[in-house]
């Protein structure tokens, strides 16, 4: 995870904008966002660093990866209940889920529970087709891979492409609020689980890794502000925004390293050494933590 967000940060910061709307600002120096444009958002975000994002964001492998390379214990009880998803109505809600759902699929693909993962499949199926991105959503391939417990690599790769795909549908044809959505479930999810692992295996690499996502959610915080002028968007802001003020007691400081090089497979590599350095308190962290708990609670209504 920190090798990744190394490089995350190295190419999709700054962000690059193009203004979509008026040049005219308030008198607080923020956009006013038409009705228009509510699901378009007011700023364009470069498809360089929109990719970016979305991948170090909403990677719903890196999470289980790190957990489970904790030696922690799987735990159902984390995982969003599948047994009602037909609470969510809305393409808002649903967008959100699935991206919620995409990463508690990642954390039981990864601890090899394919039985359990039958059914956030059937779910996350659901939720795709309502939002009309189930075409880019392999469930046969995954079903028959989950069900005959076969190759898990493939299960993950081809979990991971899919939703990739499904985002990047979504972008390309001006849909950029649902894969904003889908972006801030993944990332909701992956928090938690990585709060609730915490409290029961405390543990420096988790602890260093909750710290860093104060970076990410900072870009995030930036894409869904873009949608401000949508109510269930500003609800939702309102919620992370919970989060984002307690990680501005968290401290990131980048450490830059003279690059090496190196030869691999006969092409020359420069390598970046970027080292980022957490500080974060006990007190600070369990504030984080526990709001984070809350707020993903929230979202699914539990």
């Amino acid at each position: 995870m920190k090798g990744k967000l190394l490089l995350y940060i190295l190419l999709s910061l700054p962000l690059i904008f193009s203004c979509k709307s008026s040049n005219e600002k308030s008198s607080n120096d923020e956009f006013q966002v038409p009705d228009s444009v509510a699901n378009k958002g007011v700023l364009e975000v470069s498809d360089q660093a929109m990719e970016n994002i979305t991948e170090n964001i909403s990677s719903h492998i890196e999470t289980a990866a790190l957990i489970k390379n904790l030696n922690a214990p799987f735990s159902k009880e984390y995982l969003a209940p599948t047994d009602d998803v037909s609470q969510y109505t809305t393409n808002f809600e649903q967008a959100l889920i699935l991206g919620i759902l995409g990463t508690d699929l990642g954390y039981l693909n990864m601890y090899n529970k394919t039985t359990v993962s039958l059914d956030y499949l059937s779910s996350i199926r659901k939720m795709a087709n309502s939002i009309k991105v189930g075409q880019f959503f392999d469930f046969a391939t995954l079903h028959r891979l989950a069900k005959n417990n076969e190759n898990l690599d493939s299960l993950m790769y081809i979990s991971q492409r899919n939703f990739n795909q499904m985002d990047k549908y979504l972008r390309e044809n001006n849909r950029s609020n649902l894969s904003t959505l889908m972006v801030a479930g993944g990332w909701i999810e992956g928090l938690y689980l990585s709060g609730k692992v915490y409290q029961s295996r405390p543990d420096p690499k988790l602890r260093e890794a909750i710290g860093e996502q104060k970076i990410i959610l900072g870009d995030l915080m930036i894409l869904l502000r873009n949608f401000k002028s949508n109510p269930d968007f500003q609800d939702l802001i309102d919620k992370f925004e919970r989060i984002n003020k307690l990680y501005k007691e968290v401290k990131v400081t980048i450490e830059k390293g003279e690059p090496t090089r190196e030869v691999v497979d006969g092409r020359l590599v420069i390598q970046q050494n970027t080292k980022s350095m957490i500080t974060v308190s006990d007190e600070v962290l369990k504030k984080i933590i526990q709001e984070s708990v809350e707020v993903r609670n929230e979202i699914i209504n539990q």
